[in-house]
């Protein structure tokens, strides 16, 4: 399979799916042997229920055509009637085909994509020290991209790469290696209520009934509060957070998630939400056997929501631990952080948002929900940490300076409201973090850690504090823990590949991005920073498709910065530079695309006079920027880029000499210290930093794509291969 081409290959033929019917076959593999409900179907590949079933039936229906397979003797696809499918072959490496295409680590990544979470690769059991143990300097923050080399920009906090050559043999026998779930155990007698023997339970994504396909937020929501709920309760083991759920209708499927997941009960639910009424449909089962432990309906007015998602979560204690805990108290003080109703589901609309901001705006409307959350209740102190965290993603993902402050004064409200809540340690670790203090910063992500809730993202928190640090060997170890404790989550993933991109490691970062992609396909900039990747290596066939996919998607900054550096690369500045404009539209907060639209200006005689305006807008905002992010060495050079072009001369040598005196990021340092240099005269300093950036790893057409640095290549080179 290549995600990407979106094509199916048999016996070497090519077989070309809809977009859909792929995306349909992508959810079936990641869960072979697993039914698929026809539901979870239509909300993963479709987004919504507005959509007819048949639209489902025709995407399986072009599947089965293309694999030869037939509905009443299934090799591949089996229909269980009115539930979903299950894919039931059997699946092999293609050993021969990825030989000629895939490295041995991508062949390992194709199949461990299909079979669970991709982690760093090299052991990890490295020494662990204290959360207030630090040694060196922060490093930089996400690197920006620009004309001639702007696909790296896209690489920062959402980024992502789609399964690249991901070539699978579909058999139904003689496979040695299989991506399949183990046999279930065989049934067993039903139990009685209280005889699960492990105080363990996996909350599986409640599903949304309602007519109102947007509605969905508030079923996952409520599963997202229930989740974090339990695991508070002392004696209660939680399984971390799950993409699917299982079907509601054969205990085989629930006996293979709970083998899968080590536990021994599932809680699902359906929601269905009708005004100001709610029906909620709860069952526990024993995945041991695969019966019901114990199943019921809830329906209840919408303002009785707190007292009813307390009602089932000690339905579940009692269940599991035979009594009522003594944590039950607190247990539903979690479950009801506001008493108004109607804040409380914006700020599930937030929480949402900020769990899996989808497209470029998905921060800022993150924020309006919790916004319109506190104005309805001024208390609600998980709303404020919330703006605070989107306004940190808002800084790292489009360099928007001004969202810094905003931050702080969010985060300084939150603790004001409730110093307690490990919400707003979180958001203070993270404002830490950012301004370069370390060692604050790993108090107060250790202090998060303590909340089985909000543990993923601080072991995320720590591992890219460690990593500041220069601690490589433990980020990557708090990275993995991350991923363990949430292994369906893409921002996880987006970020390991964006700490092995500044590392230099792009095979790597490959690796993490194709995950992230997976789990999140309708995530624009996700398309946007594959694209980036394969300019990267050169792949402009491949990188137009992604940055197409992108956009069809929705109109975003990312996919047109990185289609106009397409542009710039072959030539036309003329179109590059409509692109880039179109991106200061999108963003004109990011001073990356002001930079860009001043090189492409600057490339024609006829528009060079041009350039001045937006390299001092680009400059302007730069410099904002590192104001904040004084670690950001990509953002430092480019600033030194944009002086330099501005006839600041000792202003762009002095931005230059902070940047390579960081150390970090050092082939991209190496890159713009040579377009610098190159244009203040300095041509002995510019062929040094050329030669760097060529050993680095920068490769030689991007070099050659800079008009500055083509009369430094071809001699350069030379030296630089001796």
């Amino acid at each position: 399979m290549d995600a990407v081409a979106h094509t199916l290959s048999r016996d070497g033929q090519p077989y070309s799916l809809e977009p859909k019917a792929f995306a349909v076959l992508l959810l079936l593999l990641r869960h072979a042997g697993e039914l698929v409900e026809r539901d979870q179907l239509l909300d993963a590949v479709w987004g919504h229920r507005h959509v007819t079933p048949g639209v489902l039936t025709r995407a399986i229906a072009q599947l089965r055509s293309a694999l030869d397979d037939h509905p009443h003797a299934p090799r591949f696809i089996q229909t269980q009637h009115a539930m979903g499918y299950r894919f039931i072959g059997e699946l092999q490496p293609a050993r021969t085909a990825m030989a000629a295409t895939a490295s041995p680590s991508e062949e390992t990544l194709a199949l461990s994509l299909l079979d669970g979470p991709v982690v760093a690769d090299e052991p990890l059991n490295v020494e662990r020290a204290p959360p207030h143990e630090h040694a060196v300097p922060a490093e930089g923050t996400p690197p920006p991209g620009r004309a001639g080399g702007g696909w790296w920009r896209w690489l920062r906090q959402r980024r992502g790469r789609l399964l690249v050559g991901l070539a699978l043999l579909l058999a139904v026998g003689g496979g040695v290696w299989h991506v399949r779930m183990p046999p279930s155990p065989p049934p067993s007698p039903p139990v009685r209520h209280g005889a699960v023997k492990e105080a363990s339970i996996a909350v599986m994504p409640f599903r949304s009934l309602s007519d109102n396909a947007d509605d969905r937020y508030f079923a996952d929501g409520l599963a997202v509060e229930m989740q974090d709920a339990l695991a508070h309760v002392a004696g209660l083991k939680v399984a971390a957070p799950q993409l699917a759920a299982p079907a509601n209708a054969t205990g085989e499927d629930v006996r293979r998630t709970g083998h899968r997941l080590g536990v021994a009960t599932l809680l699902d639910a359906t929601v269905r939400r009708d005004g100001d009424h709610v029906r909620i449909s709860a069952r526990l089962s024993d995945t041991r056997t695969g019966f019901t432990l114990w199943s019921d309906t809830y329906d209840r007015e919408i303002r009785d929501v707190f007292a009813l998602q307390s009602e089932i979560a000690q339905r579940v204690v009692n269940e599991l631990l035979g009594r009522l805990s003594k944590d039950m108290p607190a247990l539903a003080q979690r479950l009801a952080p506001t008493r108004d109703v109607s804040a409380y589901d914006a700020y599930l609309r937030g929480l949402s948002l900020l769990q899996r901001p989808v497209g470029e705006t998905g921060n800022e409307r993150a924020i309006g929900y919790f916004r319109q959350a506190l104005t309805l209740d001024p208390h609600f102190a998980r709303a404020q940490a919330g703006i605070c965290r989107a306004e940190i993603m808002r800084l790292e993902g489009v360099s928007d300076a001004a969202a810094f402050d905003r931050a702080r004064q969010a985060c300084s409200r939150a603790q004001t409201m409730d110093p307690g809540l490990h919400e707003v340690s979180l958001a203070m670790a993270e404002i830490a973090r950012v301004s370069g203090q370390n060692e604050r910063a790993l108090v107060l992500y250790g202090q998060a850690v303590n909340d089985p809730a909000l543990r993923a993202d601080a072991y995320v928190g720590l591992a890219r504090t460690y990593g500041a640090l220069g601690q490589d060997a433990r980020a990557l170890d708090y990275f993995q823990r991350a991923i363990a404790a949430r292994p369906s989550d893409a921002h996880i993933y987006r970020l390991l590949g964006y700490y092995r991109w500044l590392r230099g490691d792009l095979p790597k970062a490959i690796d993490a991005f194709v995950t992230a992609t997976i789990l999140q396909p309708d995530d624009s900039r996700l398309w946007s920073s594959l694209g980036g990747l394969y300019l990267a290596q050169g792949d402009t066939a491949q990188a137009g498709r992604a940055f197409s996919m992108s956009l069809s998607i929705e109109p975003n900054a990312g996919a047109l910065t990185n289609l106009g550096t397409m542009e710039f690369d072959q030539g036309n500045y003329a179109g590059a530079a409509e692109m880039f404009r179109r991106a200061t539209v999108l963003e004109p907060q990011d001073y990356l695309h002001w930079g860009n639209l001043g090189d492409a200006l600057a490339a024609l005689p006829a528009t060079a006079a041009q350039a001045q305006a937006p390299y001092r807008r680009a400059a302007d905002l730069a410099q904002h920027y590192v104001d904040v992010r004084r670690d950001d060495a990509y953002a430092l050079a480019l600033l030194s880029w944009y002086r330099a072009n501005l006839g600041e001369h000792e202003r762009a040598r002095a931005a230059l000499r902070t940047a390579r005196r960081l150390g970090t990021q050092s082939a991209e340092v190496a890159l713009w210290c040579a377009q610098t240099l190159a244009l203040l005269g300095d041509d002995t300093g510019a062929r040094i930093c050329i030669a760097t950036a060529l050993k680095e790893g920068i490769p030689r057409q991007r070099v050659d794509a800079l008009l500055a640095l083509r009369r430094f290549t071809d001699t350069t080179v030379k030296t630089a291969q001796k």
